[in-house]
């Protein structure tokens, strides 16, 4: 079972649908023990809901929980053979996770990652600057929805040179040093690429495929790396 936890506002976090289906339980029973037993599992933060469709489309309601809850939720369940192990899963990802976010903390505070995150930022500007000029390119030649663009590219870019196991408001700010140094270049090249394409009056649609394949080849050479990664953890746990 992948994304047993993750990151809410950089709190690791899971939810009461993971912890049905990692313990074989029925989600209206374990969710009704979080509602039955709300005051306590508020005395270890506040619990958020969520409302969310089901894959028939029926909506249900989900509790979104913290590092404690998770465990006070566990002295509810009795122990079987699989509750404990996935019990035991479940903690070990909690303590990955906060490793990992560790881990990107003590790179936030680095001084190479604080000068390129800074110069990343000033490509990244100079990149929508011409992106902006390339939606307009589109629009004059006939398309109707060429402001997609900026998403667009931004979701090519994200999927050729990262493995994302979740959303964030903000990639760029999980990133580590060496990630920032690669999307760095891949915005250069998509500017570049961009920019050629106006000029040599290529279509729209083939200047964006120049740019995807471009930033394909950039991430044959440098292989995606994951956000957040545990591996890069144990290997400092291990003293590599």
């Amino acid at each position: 079972m992948d994304n047993l936890v993750i990151l809410n506002k950089e709190v690791p976090v899971t939810d009461t649908l993971v912890i049905a289906k990692g313990l074989n339980r029925q989600h209206k029973n374990t969710i009704s023990l979080v509602r039955d037993h709300k005051s306590s599992f508020e005395k270890l933060g506040k619990i958020a809901f969520e409302t969310r469709k089901s894959k028939r489309g029926k909506p249900s309601t989900v509790a979104i929980l913290n590092e404690g809850q998770v465990y006070f939720l566990f002295t509810l369940f009795s122990n079987t053979e699989t509750v404990v192990n996935f019990k035991v899963k479940l903690v070990q990802e909690f303590m990955r996770m906060k490793k990992a976010l560790t881990n990107l903390q003590i790179e936030r505070n680095n001084k190479e990652w604080i000068e390129t995150r800074s110069q990343g930022k000033l490509m990244r500007k100079e990149t929508t600057d011409t992106i902006q000029e390339f939606v307009k390119y589109a629009t004059l030649q006939g398309s109707h929805h060429a402001v997609r663009y900026y998403s667009n590219i931004t979701k090519m870019e994200n999927k050729a040179l990262f493995i994302l196991e979740q959303k964030y408001p903000n990639v760029r700010e999980m990133l580590t040093h060496h990630q920032l140094s690669t999307i760095k270049i891949a915005d250069r090249i998509i500017a570049e690429a961009l920019e050629d394409g106006m000029i040599d009056g290529m279509n729209y649609k083939d200047i964006y495929k120049m740019a995807k394949e471009r930033v394909e080849t950039l991430s044959k050479l440098v292989r995606p790396t994951m956000v957040i990664s545990y591996k890069e953890v144990r290997m400092l746990d291990d003293g590599e």
